[in-house]
C-alpha cells in the first residue's frame, strides 16, 4: 500500500510527465513548421518516451493500491526563435524534471517507502540519459551556429532516432 503523501507526489509527477509530452509535441509542431522533419521526428520520439514515463508511474500507483488522479495539463509554449532556443528549453526542462525525480526519491526515503525508492531509481538513471541527450544536441547546435548546411545535415541525423520502449524485467 502506498502512503497518501507519496500517492499525491506521484500523481503530480504523472502530470509533469504528461506536460513534458505535451511540450515536446508542441516542439515537434514548431519543427514541422520550420521544415525540419528530422528535428520533428526527434521530438516525436521524445513525446513517446514521456508518455511511457507517465504510464509507468500511473501503473505503479495503481499496483500499489493508490488512486491515480489526473489534473489539467498546462499549455506549453508554441513558438521559439530557433532550433538552438528549442534545445536550450529542452535542456532546462530536463534539468527541472531531474529535480522533480530527486524530490520524489527524497520523499520516498523520508517516508521509508523502500518499494517506491527502488521503483524511482529507474527514473534517476533515465534522467541522466535525458539530460545527456539534450546537452549533446544543444552542444552540436552551438557548434554549427548559423550554417544552413550543417543544420540540414543535423536534421537528417535527427530523423534517424527511433522510439524503443525499455525491456521489461526478465527480458
Amino acid at each position: 500500500m502506498i502512503g497518501k503523501k507519496m500517492e499525491e507526489a506521484l500523481n503530480g509527477q504523472i502530470n509533469a510527465e504528461l506536460y513534458s509530452a505535451y511540450l515536446y509535441l508542441s516542439m515537434e509542431a514548431y519543427f514541422g513548421g520550420e521544415n525540419l522533419p528530422g528535428f520533428a521526428n526527434w521530438m516525436r520520439v521524445q513525446t513517446q518516451e514521456e508518455l511511457m514515463h507517465a504510464m509507468k508511474i500511473y501503473d505503479y500507483v495503481a499496483e500499489r493500491g493508490g488512486r491515480v488522479v489526473l489534473k489539467a495539463i498546462e499549455q506549453p509554449p508554441a513558438k521559439w526563435n530557433s532550433p538552438l532556443s528549442v534545445f536550450e528549453a529542452v535542456y532546462k526542462h530536463e534539468q527541472k524534471v531531474t529535480g522533480l525525480i530527486n524530490d520524489l526519491v527524497n520523499l520516498a526515503v523520508e517516508e521509508k517507502d523502500h518499494a517506491t525508492n527502488s521503483f524511482l531509481q529507474w527514473f534517476v538513471t533515465e534522467q541522466v540519459e535525458e539530460e545527456d541527450n539534450a546537452s549533446t544536441v544543444l552542444g552540436q547546435l552551438k557548434l554549427i551556429k548559423d550554417s544552413p548546411q550543417a543544420l540540414f545535415m543535423m536534421d537528417k541525423e535527427m530523423g534517424q532516432r527511433v522510439f524503443r520502449p525499455p525491456a521489461t524485467e526478465g527480458e
